[in-house]
């Protein structure tokens, strides 16, 4: 048995900060659609100690996010995948994160759930967002958000970006967390555990651009009416995915962590109107 393999799927704030706690010991795959990115992060995490090898990769694209998985089978035994790579509506169409957000995490999670070693776990990065739809959606809805197979989501009607509109981000990170409590069958069946986090306002480069851009004021509301008054820092989401990916969660699995600073709760404790 060769050195155990930790993939991380996104090279950002939150990516750096998993690879960087999860990877003494370990061989890090780490991945981005940005390639000079990716190349930047890499070497200062091998600067820092870490044993890293880069592949880029386009989530939205079945051959690609295959090519990933079969590359990290190919390392060593899988151990741990962290998929945090998404895009926000700042950053986007409504199109585009649907299918980087929605179809993109299907297919990570179908494609590492063929070669994640017994024992393994996954953490996918879903948002407070999802906790915070609109409306909710019919059994029939969230069925179909659960069940459908990855490459059919973005047919299903009510995943039409013109329909959702600014919905889109919730109802693709709300998918998220279905696919991965659906998955938790199929993952247990090799002896392996998925989870995901729900992140609030974290201060990364995403981050920032979401509270420089149309919804700051709201964002800086529900940070000022959280339990903990403050923006999370990418070292806070990589603590809850070391411990959702470590022993001492081993009776964890299908389930979302919030890690949001108490905003959804200042929410429901009619501290922040729910439309911000």
């Amino acid at each position: 048995m060769g050195t155990n393999v930790v993939v991380v799927i996104g090279a950002g704030g939150m990516g750096q900060a998993i690879a960087r706690r999860q990877g003494p010991g370990n061989k890090v795959l780490l991945a981005d659609f940005d390639e000079k990115t990716l190349a930047g992060v890499a070497d200062l995490l091998r600067g820092q100690g870490h044993d890293i090898v880069t592949r880029a990769v386009d989530v939205s694209s079945p051959p690609s996010v295959t090519a990933l998985a079969n590359t990290a089978a190919q390392l060593g035994p899988v151990t741990q995948v962290v998929h945090t790579a998404g895009l926000s509506p700042v950053q986007a169409s409504a199109a585009a994160v649907l299918k980087v957000d929605l179809l993109g995490t299907a297919l990570i999670i179908e494609e590492f759930g063929r070669v994640i070693a017994p024992g393994g776990a996954g953490v996918v990065i879903s948002s407070m967002a999802s906790h915070m739809l609109p409306a909710p959606l019919s059994a029939e809805q969230e069925n179909a958000l659960a069940h459908t197979p990855a490459e059919d989501l973005l047919n299903l009607p009510f995943t039409d970006p013109e329909v959702l509109g600014q919905g889109t981000y919730g109802l693709a990170k709300y998918g998220n967390r279905l696919r991965v409590q659906a998955a938790s069958a199929s993952w247990g069946a090799r002896g392996a555990r998925i989870n995901s986090i729900s992140p609030g306002v974290i201060a990364t480069p995403m981050g920032r651009q979401e509270l420089d851009g149309d919804n700051g004021r709201t964002m800086r509301a529900m940070i000022a009416a959280s339990g903990t008054g403050r923006m999370g820092t990418p070292d806070d989401i990589a603590a809850a995915a070391a411990f959702l990916l470590g022993p001492d969660a081993s009776f964890i699995t299908g389930n979302d962590l919030l890690v949001d600073g108490g905003v959804v709760a200042a929410i429901r404790a009619g501290r922040l109107a729910p439309a911000a």
